[in-house]
């Protein structure tokens, strides 16, 4: 197997961790230091800017053909932490030995993942097989060109959730919906993370944190205004919310509030509804709503220049409460410091909506893709059928300190993922086996995915909070942008 080579930067920050095997000191339980904070969150800042580091060195997966077609080519999202590189490395390594083909495995960030494939594929030479968290949306430009991997899922399908399923068939034609475009790998769900300690500092519990929507968001403007009162807190803010039109988090988050205020951007059957006047007012309010926060200076004046791991770095960092965030991420980056990640770091729910009904929790599912022009494709689907085996899936899944979940049974057979010893892993897995979940809407309907891509509730979000432009100005100008993405792609 080769693996395409890691940035510098990022290779000797690799080195390092190995070196010293955790990079996140270790507080001693019930000590509260300056100092040890002030080095915790410099390393976590370490691990963020390694993970959003873009690998200019894998330019070689637009330029280069696979030798005499028989190499499989497979693009992988770049770890968060090194144990999931690693685990896929070792996956792979056992399924070579297993079949005897040599593979190529490329990591890429987030950022860059998608769009580099689409140039290999515009170029004639895309990869066998990509996986990626961004490969399940923008790409309009992926329709007609996936091969059917429904050999790969239907023989477990029985596994998977109603959910994945859909999802997985999104690429397909319409009036051919028995047939698998996509193989589920993994789920997740925005959850909210916040500090207890900095809740006990404020003269608060978890248990005071209220469950009704107005007084949810209101008590972290209240511990906001409590702490700032304290020497040396003077800077800190209560809600972590992004409001970039460059972040994917603003969209996720933001479409969780039209969730809240039960704002329809589409029908059952997938057609838009932004025209009419409920619909158009429950955006101007969900806009208005969103934007207040950061107009009362409760959330980070930087949050409107906000990349996808601003908001974890300014919860590491300990300069805001709270933020959302559709991952676990930020608990992982603190798993090897027990009294951080079990003791101070909280996970909870989204509040119930306005009308006292729970929110639903939106679903992002994740898939690899094999491409039809796939010199390989008998070799990437047995690849895929390897690596969707339970046991290998999960092992996988655990590796990456359950940052994402199963899409399958396991969730809910495995104790791993429920084990009330692990207050963040647990609490996810509870939401998505027990609560209101619902898949996003480029999982009913693939055009919704290029609204995603442009991130246009993103930029109305930033119009208003740069420019000043009104509620009704951005929602006007969102819901005309939505518009016409569905008469071009449709």
């Amino acid at each position: 197997m080769w693996i395409t080579k890691l940035n510098p930067i990022t290779r000797v920050f690799r080195n390092q961790r190995k070196a010293h095997q955790i990079s996140i000191p270790r507080l001693r339980p019930g000590k509260r230091s300056i100092i040890g904070y002030n080095l915790m969150a410099l390393v976590l800042n370490l691990l963020i800017m390694a993970c959003s580091n873009t690998a200019e060195s894998d330019s070689a997966l637009v330029t280069e053909a696979p030798t005499e077609n028989s190499r499989l080519i497979i693009v992988w999202d770049k770890g968060y932490v090194l144990e999931e590189d690693e685990a896929i490395e070792q996956i792979v390594r056992d399924w070579e030995e297993k079949s005897g083909v040599d593979v190529k495995l490329s990591f890429y960030n987030a950022g860059e993942i998608a769009p580099k494939t689409l140039r290999a594929s515009q170029a004639g030479i895309p990869p066998d097989i990509l996986f990626a968290a961004k490969s399940v949306y923008p790409i309009s430009d992926w329709k007609d060109k996936l091969a059917d991997v429904s050999d790969v899922v239907k023989p477990i399908e029985d596994l998977y959730s109603l959910n994945a399923l859909q999802a997985a068939k999104i690429y397909g034609n319409l009036d051919n919906t028995q047939r698998y475009y996509a193989t589920p790998l993994n789920q997740a769900t925005t959850h909210i993370f916040y500090w207890k300690d900095l809740l006990a500092q404020a003269g608060y519990n978890p248990a005071d944190i209220p469950r009704d929507w107005d007084g949810f968001w209101q008590f972290w403007k209240t511990v906001q205004d409590t702490l700032r009162s304290q020497p040396g807190l003077n800077q800190i803010y209560g809600i972590g919310l992004p409001l970039s039109g460059r972040a994917s988090d603003t969209y996720r988050i933001f479409e969780h509030v039209l969730e809240a205020y039960d704002v329809q951007i589409l029908d059952a059957q997938g057609e838009l509804l932004v025209d009419q006047f409920d619909v158009r007012q429950g955006v101007i309010k969900c806009l208005d709503w969103y934007v207040q926060h950061y107009q009362q200076a409760y959330v980070p004046p930087q949050a409107v220049d906000w990349l996808d791991p601003d908001n974890n770095r300014n919860l590491l960092d300990r300069m805001v409460v709270m933020t959302p965030n559709p991952t676990l991420s930020i608990p992982a980056a603190v798993r090897n410091d027990p009294d951080t990640y079990l003791n101070k770091l909280g996970t909870i729910e989204f509040p119930n909506q306005p009308n006292g009904e729970p929110t639903p929790h939106l679903v992002d599912l994740r898939q690899a893709i094999v491409f039809k022009d796939s010199p390989n494709q008998a070799a990437a689907k047995d690849f895929l059928s390897y690596l969707s085996q339970p046991d290998v899936l999960g092992g996988f899944l655990k590796s990456a300190y359950g940052r994402f979940l199963p899409v399958t049974t396991q969730l809910k057979d495995d104790p791993f993922w429920s084990d009330p010893a692990d207050p963040h892993i647990s609490t996810v897995t509870k939401t998505l086996t027990e609560g209101v979940t619902k898949p996003y809407y480029n999982d009913l309907i693939l055009v919704y995915g290029v609204v995603m891509e442009e991130n246009i509730w993103g930029q109305a979000i930033n119009q208003m909070a740069v420019e000043g432009i009104s509620a009704e100005q951005a929602a006007d100008q969102a819901i005309e942008q939505i518009k016409q993405i569905f008469d071009q792609w449709r």
